[in-house]
């Protein structure tokens, strides 16, 4: 097996060879994507100021620690951009029609759980409900003005989107056999938080340590507080729907979490440690080695499976604690996901009192046949490859997996 960081087309190697020379003249300094960011909108209200250390140290850490190529250079400067342009739209949009933030979000279910332990696959279930609402790829890409109903007539930042997927699917062809990406799927909340700067999504792009530390540090509040603004933006003028949303770093923050929205519901999504670290390796890996060509795989499987522990043994903790009340958590286990997966779904709906209908079963059965599992390409992996020891790595999650039975 060839590991996925080895193989990226031609024209990406000979792109970063030969712009070597050049990656100086792409700048990262915050205050000139600020000032960008503000020319390119004809706007200068970014709306509350704390997103403004997140932001600089999140550069920072990219700039000084990621060992980015040409490419990366490139995408870390436009991804910015248009980060801090949705924010200086939408605090417009908000100005304009204050009724945006007066939305309510009411029992929106959180999808997490260690990363590859089912948590798209279930949250791309859950979506199928028409009762529901997903927040897609392309809405959380370019969010303002905040998206009207379906019609015949396709959204243009759709397509967009779509074309900016292409490409990185281009750059990066092995990533589409780990994890499925699309304009029209549903995406993880940390696109959300990448808004307000305080957002794991970072980490899985690039290697920035020192952000990542100050991160873990964060109690998340004001990340959750835009992620509910986010929301109230999308939803505006749309009628009622229960939001379903997911990502595995809400391990980190779950009081947070419910501090922002007290109604909620969590899943959490369990598997066999020993199936997940070396997955999660590869999976980043493969993103982190589009933008970097200094990516030390084996750094990366300590990196994951220290990361991962720790949030998730923090979070068993405030369980146990009571500090994430009992009522609030469905747990479900990959091996049920995988043979029952309808079953894992109406007992969530039994366990958050509400109703899976005739016509929600019926799409999510037509979705689990229109993506057999490996439908882009099996992925393949060792956990060797990434400097993960099986006997550490099963000692490390030893307690955890004895408890969920894994």
């Amino acid at each position: 097996m060839i590991p996925a960081h080895r193989t990226r087309p031609t024209f990406v190697k000979v792109l970063n060879t030969g712009g070597r020379g050049m990656r100086g003249f792409v700048r990262l300094e915050p205050a000139d994507l600020l000032a960008a960011a503000c020319r390119r909108t004809g706007l200068d209200d970014f709306g509350d100021a704390s997103f403004r250390d997140p932001f600089e140290r999140a550069m920072r850490s990219i700039d000084t620690e990621a060992h980015l190529n040409l490419i990366g250079r490139i995408a870390a400067r436009q991804d910015m951009l248009r980060l801090l342009s949705n924010r200086l739209r939408m605090i417009d949009d908000a100005k304009r029609h204050p009724e945006i933030l007066a939305g309510p979000v009411r029992r929106p279910i959180f999808v997490t759980g260690l990363p590859r332990t089912g948590t798209t696959l279930l949250h791309g279930l859950l979506a199928q409900d028409p009762a529901n609402r997903a927040p897609l790829t392309w809405e959380m890409m370019y969010p303002s003005p905040p998206p009207r109903l379906r019609g015949s007539k396709p959204d243009r930042r759709a397509e967009l989107s779509a074309r900016q997927i292409r490409w990185f699917h281009r750059m990066a062809p092995e990533f589409r056999k780990i994890h499925p990406t699309g304009a029209e799927l549903p995406e993880e909340c940390l696109v959300i938080a990448s808004h307000a700067f305080v957002s794991f999504q970072f980490q899985t792009m690039y290697d920035v340590p020192s952000y990542e530390t100050w991160l873990e540090q964060q109690d998340l509040h004001d990340s959750y507080l835009w992620h509910r603004r986010f929301l109230q933006h999308l939803q505006w003028k749309w009628p009622p729907r229960r939001w379903v949303l997911k990502a595995p770093a809400h391990l980190f923050g779950l009081e947070a979490l419910l501090a922002a929205y007290p109604d909620a519901g969590i899943v959490v999504t369990h598997r066999a440690p020993l199936e997940v670290v070396g997955s999660l390796a590869s999976l980043t890996v493969a993103l982190r080695s589009t933008f970097s060509d200094d990516v030390d795989p084996v750094a990366v499987g300590e990196e994951m499976t220290e990361r991962w522990s720790r949030a998730l043994f923090g979070a068993l903790a405030l369980r146990d604690a009571g500090r994430v009340p009992s009522d609030k958590v469905a747990d479900v286990l990959y091996p049920d996901l995988m043979r029952d997966p309808i079953g894992v779904v109406r007992a969530i709906y039994a366990r958050f009192d509400t109703e899976l209908t005739p016509e929600a079963e019926a799409r999510m059965r037509e979705f689990l046949a229109r993506n057999p599992k490996n439908k882009s390409g099996q992925h393949r992996y060792t956990l060797e490859e990434f400097g993960l020891d099986r006997e550490r790595e099963t000692a490390r999650f030893a307690e955890y997996a004895e408890h969920f039975g894994l």
